[in-house]
């Protein structure tokens, strides 16, 4: 077997995503052939966008349904750059999305680095500083997801293309996000008013904190170095994808939670 260029497969993806148009399956020649490969071109691609030190990270699939819909086997992590990163009640173009879509999502904000490696739920959960709702905006930019594979939609950063973020109090809420009963809080999505999607917290790996262990124990946490400190997380999503067809306004709520909004325009 001949070597892997991270480099090669990165420039592939990057020139597929400036053309504005679905990514073929990339050549076998410079394909990533397993997870590893997949996080090495993922931190090569990072580094041609300029972000060495991402602002976060999404995790995809960590829900049952969201393997299904998938197809695959487990969760899969991704950066996120810092210029994709938007506060609740933002306004984003719908026109510079391809095919986009919404997910409904628990996050948090780091406190403490989280070394690569092995990780418990407990230590994960001792790095978190802040919990809050979450919108990850997707793209379909992939017309055949078994044609373009597992190791490149790693590469490709798991269809993230940007994310709002919720408030991590509200008014009424004077508790801290540890006393919450956080598998059986309950997550909603709506687009115009109109309900699109119910899950709770413990479809993310039984336990949200338990995605955060996956991650830092990952493929992409190893490529990256670790998780850092104010670093955002997106946990994943308690619901499929919604794709949207024309622009509109997506509310995430995870009561007591403050609600997540963003407007396309």
């Amino acid at each position: 077997m001949t070597g892997f260029d991270p480099a090669a497969a990165a420039a592939a993806l990057l020139a597929g995503r400036r053309a504005r148009a679905t990514l073929a399956p990339l050549p076998a020649a410079i394909a990533p052939r397993d997870p590893a490969e997949g996080a090495a071109a993922q931190r090569a691609l990072a580094g041609l966008l300029g972000e060495d030190k991402p602002a976060g990270f999404k995790i995809g699939a960590t829900a049952k349904r969201m393997q299904a819909y998938l197809g695959l086997s487990g969760p899969a992590g991704g950066f996120m750059p810092a210029p994709g990163l938007h506060a609740s009640g933002a306004t984003l173009r719908f026109a510079d999305f391809l095919s986009p879509g919404v997910e409904c999502e628990i996050a948090v904000r780091l406190a403490r680095d989280l070394p690569p490696g092995p990780c418990t739920a407990a230590q994960a959960g001792a790095a978190v500083g802040e919990m809050f709702a979450a919108i990850e905006v997707v793209e379909n930019r992939y017309p055949a997801l078994d044609a373009f594979g597992t190791p490149s939609l790693i590469a490709d950063q798991v269809f993230h293309a940007a994310a709002v973020l919720g408030a991590a109090r509200n008014a009424g809420w004077t508790g801290a996000w540890q006393a919450l009963d956080i598998p059986r809080l309950g997550g909603r999505i709506t687009v115009d008013g109109a309900e699109r999607g119910q899950g709770v917290a413990a479809d993310l790996l039984g336990h949200p904190l338990n995605s955060l262990a996956w991650l830092a124990g990952s493929e992409v946490a190893a490529a990256f170095g670790g998780l850092r400190a104010g670093q955002v997380v997106l946990l994943g999503s308690v619901t499929p994808p919604i794709w949207l067809d024309a622009p509109g306004t997506v509310v995430v709520s995870f009561p007591p939670l403050p609600e997540v909004r963003v407007t396309f325009a």
